[in-house]
C-alpha cells in the first residue's frame, strides 16, 4: 500500500479512463475525453504503483454546490486490495461540501450508501438496431442556430448545476450531432447524438413531451442513417421508457442515479435520454 500514490490526471491521461471504462462495457463516445476535460480539469485522478496505472475515477465540480462522480474502476487483477477505497476518497475530498451525484452499477448501491448515498431513481440503457427513419413532420433546426444561453437555460431545469463549458464543448465536438424544436419562441425540443466505440448514443434528449422527443430522435437517427442505437433513459420518466420501446430498443443495463444530499427539482419528465453515465 505504500508504493501507491494517487494524483490528478493530466489531460492528455483522461483517454486512459475513457479506455478502461470502454473495457468495463460502458461503450464510451469518440471524443469524450476532450468534452470531459472542458468541465473541471483537476477532477480526473489515476492510482499507480511504480507509475503503473492501477485505479482511475472523476469527480468533476459544477460550480459551488454540485459534483459528479464516474469512472470509478480499478484494474481486475488488483480489485480487493483497498487501492479503490482510498481513490474513491480522494474523489469526495475534492468536491469538498457539494452533492456528489453518481450512476453506479445497481450491485454496489449498499456500498455507495455507506459513503452517505442514497438512490433517486434507475436510469436503464436501451440498446439495439435502428432504421433510418423518414424525416419528421414536426419542424426540427440544428442546434447551433439555437443560441446557446437558451440551451442552457433549459439544461438548468433538468440538471442539477448550470454547466456551460460542457455544453459547448459537448454540441460542438467533431462527429456530434444536435437538432431541437423551437416553438412559440422557446426551446421545446433538443438533442445531441455522437458516435461512440460501438454505435451511436443520444444524450442529452430534452423534450416537453414524448411526440417532441419523437421529432428530435427521428431527426439525429435520419442524419446518422440509423444503425446500433443506444439511449440512456431515467426509468421513473414512463413517457421516455415508452419511446425507447417505441423504437424497438430493449434494456442492456441498468444504474443507480444517486445523491449524496437535495439537490434543486428537477422537470425529469423531460428527460428522454441522460447525457452521460460519466458525467452526469
Amino acid at each position: 500500500m505504500s508504493d501507491f500514490t494517487i494524483r490528478t490526471m493530466r489531460p492528455d491521461e483522461i483517454s486512459l479512463a475513457i479506455d478502461w471504462a470502454a473495457a468495463e462495457g460502458w461503450n464510451p463516445g469518440l471524443a469524450d475525453a476532450t468534452c470531459f476535460s472542458s468541465v473541471d480539469p483537476h477532477g480526473f485522478f489515476i492510482g499507480e504503483i511504480d507509475g503503473a496505472p492501477v485505479a482511475t475515477v472523476s469527480c468533476v465540480n459544477y460550480g459551488a454546490r454540485f459534483s459528479f462522480l464516474g469512472f470509478y474502476i480499478v484494474r481486475a487483477d488488483l480489485r480487493g486490495k483497498r487501492f479503490g477505497l482510498r481513490i474513491w476518497n480522494a474523489a469526495i475530498a475534492h468536491a469538498g461540501a457539494r452533492v456528489i451525484g453518481l450512476d453506479g452499477v445497481t450491485a454496489q448501491q449498499d456500498n455507495y450508501r455507506k459513503s452517505g448515498f442514497e438512490l433517486a431513481y434507475a436510469n436503464v440503457r436501451y440498446g439495439g438496431m435502428v432504421a433510418a427513419p423518414s424525416s419528421p413532420q414536426t419542424k426540427v433546426i440544428d442546434l447551433s442556430e439555437v443560441p446557446l444561453a437558451d440551451v442552457e437555460a433549459e439544461d438548468a431545469t433538468v440538471f442539477p448545476a448550470r454547466r456551460s463549458a460542457f455544453l459547448r464543448a459537448w454540441i460542438g465536438s467533431p462527429g456530434h450531432v444536435g437538432y431541437a424544436v423551437v416553438r412559440d419562441g422557446r426551446l421545446a425540443g433538443w438533442g445531441v447524438i455522437r458516435p461512440c466505440r460501438k454505435g451511436f448514443k443520444i444524450g442529452p434528449l430534452v423534450a416537453d413531451d414524448r411526440a417532441t422527443a419523437e421529432a428530435v430522435l427521428s431527426a439525429l437517427l435520419a442524419k446518422v442513417g440509423g444503425g446500433e442505437i443506444f439511449l440512456d433513459v431515467p426509468s421513473i420518466n414512463r413517457d421516455a421508457v415508452a419511446l425507447a420501446e417505441g423504437f424497438g430498443l430493449a434494456p442492456v443495463f441498468e444504474t443507480a442515479r444517486m445523491y449524496t444530499g437535495a439537490i434543486p427539482p428537477l422537470r425529469l419528465e423531460r428527460v428522454f435520454g441522460v447525457t452521460s453515465f460519466e458525467l452526469g
